[in-house]
């Protein structure tokens, strides 16, 4: 037995020192999903390779024993992507033993691979940390308060409002790195984290009370950072003519400071809050493109019409109230139909949202959530927008400006299908195929099966884009885009030329970010603990980025192309800052795949 654990040992010693001696002059690697892979599910790594080189075979050896437990000639190479000049697949699906192991081909080791059925048990309450880092009025992380004086109103005119009154709208999550609060950002965020209670409740724990602090309350811990959410978006919406689209704009970008009281607005520390026109609004130089009321008070009324369902059992009067407030804010939707953009002072850039019928899609199919009997008129309107917008657009155009077509999913057609009959059913589920054929086709010529663009917060739309095959398999049962869904989940964990984790700390033996753009990190090295980063953007658009210096060497040199870039650094705020409302649509992710591990009872 000694003798056994002995050469166990001398392996594993000669294993590391393997990895070490090859990095140096490394021109061969492995990529994988450094969380893990389900037992029974899809399991693919990618060989990248600076040389002419492909392996013919692959095997797995377990770490513990260092015995070779698996060996494979399923391969599908490719050519050139990014940095390499070869890449390829390696299918390990066919190896369905748990435990730690390595893949080894033509001498090269993979990072330490993890099977089994709990390799994502606790992911999307980890992500949630984040969130709770995020929150302005009281900050759970900080134990302290910060933007208690908001806001003062621009713009209220049309409700008549005076310039600089006063609405108290202190709460909500801070939408980056910066400070800004976006209602559109923070509705959508609300409505993925009460969705993910909806759908996958099971995988949720209760460790935190509602003010974010340690400590039971009897409500999953995600149901609490939604109502966080809720109760801020009830402030931007309080009365049946008002809603506010932003708190503060781009003048927060003076410095970078951990987060107390604002007051470079002119106003004490009071920051600005933008009333919905539905027409173009100008701070500066910068108007921006609004022409409607739609896009943001649509996003707001589905949120409200989910929350009423869910917290019709926790808090009546509170459900009641959610549900008076979605059908306001669905008649302000309805006020001037058309798009509502941020509002910036100093930069030239928003959020340049540029459709608003998909919003309108969920927020009319919303109106029959948690009721017995439909309403057919909701589902009508509701088709009428579908139609409008069959495919979100980023999926055909392959590019888009910034959060251009936002959310980067249409949410509501998977709720639309989900209240329709066969035939129209079936009609739905077929534009959700055509957006992911229209990614398939860029994505099936390389090796990470990568179709999304890599414009800013690319992270985001591949999340977004693993939701939308997940929920295509769930509506038809088709498994054709399985092994592409999971592509695009591991890109987000590793599999990727970087061979990165794009989530703070997730997981936390691998190589995940460490210098985010963001002042908690860069100022107090205080972990920011779940939180995605907006991930890798075409080359020619970080060079034509204004601002961005790295403060260290870069570390992912080698794996830098003329296709795209991705930089651990600080001053990189295009790649490696994280954002809220791309975290909280992990969290969803993250519950389906907990979820979908667990062996079926």
């Amino acid at each position: 037995m000694k003798i056994k654990y002995l050469l166990c040992f001398i392996f594993l010693i000669a294993l590391f020192s393997f990895k070490i001696n090859r990095k140096e002059n490394q021109q061969s690697w492995i990529r994988i999903n450094l969380l893990g892979y389900p037992t029974s599910g899809t399991k693919v790594a990618v060989w990248a390779s600076k040389e002419n080189i492909l392996p013919s075979s692959f095997e797995l050896i377990e770490k513990l024993s260092g015995k070779t437990v698996y060996t494979s000639t399923d391969i599908k190479f490719f050519g050139a992507y990014g940095p390499f000049t070869k890449t390829a697949r390696l299918n390990f699906s066919g190896f369905k033993e748990t435990g730690e192991f390595f893949i080894r081909a033509n001498g090269i080791l993979s990072p330490l691979i993890i099977i089994g059925n709990d390799v994502y048990k606790g992911a999307a309450d980890f992500c949630l940390r984040y969130m709770r880092q995020q929150r302005s009025g009281f900050n759970p992380y900080l134990k302290d308060s910060c933007h208690t004086h908001d806001g003062y109103v621009l713009y209220g005119e049309k409700a008549g409002i005076k310039d600089s009154t006063h609405f108290n709208t202190s709460g909500g999550w801070h939408d980056a790195s910066d400070y800004l609060q976006y209602s559109t950002t923070s509705a959508n965020a609300t409505y993925h984290l009460l969705m993910a209670y909806r759908d996958f409740p099971q995988v949720f724990g209760d460790e935190k009370q509602a003010n974010g602090l340690d400590g039971k309350n009897g409500n999953a811990d995600v149901l609490d950072e939604a109502k966080w959410g809720l109760d801020w978006l009830i402030k931007m919406h309080p009365k049946k003519n008002i809603i506010f689209n932003q708190l503060a704009d781009d003048r927060d970008h003076i410095a970078m400071r951990i987060p107390k009281e604002d007051k470079q607005y002119g106003k004490g520390f009071e920051r600005p809050l933008y009333f919905i026109t539905g027409e173009p609004q100008q701070r500066g130089k910068f108007l921006n493109a609004t022409n409607g009321t739609s896009s943001t008070a649509a996003k707001f009324s589905s949120a409200f019409n989910l929350g009423a369902v869910l917290f019709n059992n926790v808090d009546r009067a509170y459900a009641k109230q959610l549900a008076q407030k979605a059908k306001t804010a669905y008649q302000f939707a309805l006020i001037k139909p058309g798009v509502t953009q941020t509002a910036s002072v100093k930069s030239p850039y928003i959020y340049a949202e540029d459709n608003w019928v998909d919003d309108m899609e969920l927020a009319s199919v919303a109106q029959n959530f948690g009721k017995n009997k439909l309403n057919q008129k909701a589902i009508v309107n509701a088709f009428k927008y579908a139609e409008m917008e069959k495919i979100t657009p980023w999926m055909q155009k392959d590019t888009a400006a910034h959060y251009q077509y936002y959310p980067f999913i249409n949410l509501g057609h998977y709720e639309l299908a989900k209240q329709s009959t066969k035939i129209d059913k079936q009609k739905i589920e077929s534009y959700y195929k055509q957006g992911i054929e229209q990614v398939w086709t860029r994505a099936k010529d390389n090796a990470f099966y990568r179709g999304v663009p890599f414009i800013w917060c690319s992270n985001n739309l591949t999340v977004s884009f693993a939701i939308q095959c997940a929920w295509y398999r769930d509506l038809t049962g088709d498994e054709s885009f399985s092994e592409l869904e999971q592509a695009n989940f591991d890109w987000l964990f590793g599999c990727n030329p970087w061979g990165t984790s794009m989530v703070y700390g997730l997981p936390d033996w691998g190589d995940t970010p460490k210098d985010p753009h963001s002042a908690f990190t860069h100022l107090k090295n205080y972990p920011i603990q779940g939180g995605l980063v907006d991930g890798p953007v075409y080359t020619n658009i970080y060079k034509a980025l204004i601002g961005i210096t790295l403060a260290n060497p870069d570390e992912y040199a080698p794996f830098q192309s003329d296709l795209a870039v991705y930089h651990d650094d600080y001053g990189d705020y295009s790649t490696n800052e994280p954002t809220m409302d791309g975290t909280a649509s992990l969290i969803y992710l993250l519950a389906a795949k907990e979820a979908a591990a667990q062996p079926k009872k």
